[in-house]
């Protein structure tokens, strides 16, 4: 589990009066099924802020990261029926590793986190016919191939598409460099 998220669990308690084992029983009571469902209870009926919602919705659902037996279940699963895309992953993966030795990478259900103090990117197999970079630059104007986030949540800035093989370049990497230099 990583640190951000036992944070969390030890201010459960603290901020809402349970453990996250009670809210997860709270939870299951009401027979909800999906993700959105479990926020919208928990922010209006107990006063959650989003981020707390969303770790006892998970926990509930098992759909975070820490409910996954390792790292090679969880890219597995990101990358069924996408396993095309796992050679263009791996490529990033080492260029990333290159930048320095601060990097940490956690597997997440649907994509990859890169970090250094902070996240910094994201690696998506999105579909079976494109593949996201995330890129956290905020304040940095779209150009070129970096375009303006809509779909992460607020997760990371920009995000760069990958249809093809022949759009990883040297500009996404640059990118994904200077992501990682303004993350240190």
């Amino acid at each position: 589990m990583d640190q951000a998220a036992q944070t969390m669990i030890d201010n459960l308690e603290k901020n809402y009066g349970k453990s996250l084992d009670e809210w997860v029983s709270i939870v299951k009571k009401e027979n909800f099924s999906k993700h959105g469902e479990i926020l919208k209870f928990l922010k209006t009926k107990h006063g959650f802020t989003h981020g707390f919602a969303n770790l006892v919705a998970h926990k509930t659902l098992k759909s975070d990261a820490g409910s996954a037996s390792g790292a090679d279940e969880l890219i597995k699963k990101q990358y069924k029926g996408k396993e095309h895309f796992l050679p263009l992953y791996n490529q990033l993966k080492k260029e990333i590793g290159s930048f320095g030795n601060d990097i940490e990478f956690v597997p997440k259900n649907a994509y990859m986190s890169v970090r250094r103090k902070k996240q910094f990117a994201l690696l998506i197999p999105a579909t079976k016919t494109r593949f996201d970079v995330g890129i956290n630059l905020k304040g940095q104007e779209p150009k070129g191939i970096l375009e303006v986030d809509t779909k992460s949540n607020g997760m990371v800035s920009h995000r760069i598409v990958i249809n093809h093989e022949e759009q990883y370049s040297k500009d996404l990497i640059n990118w994904l460099k200077k992501a990682y230099e303004s993350a240190g």
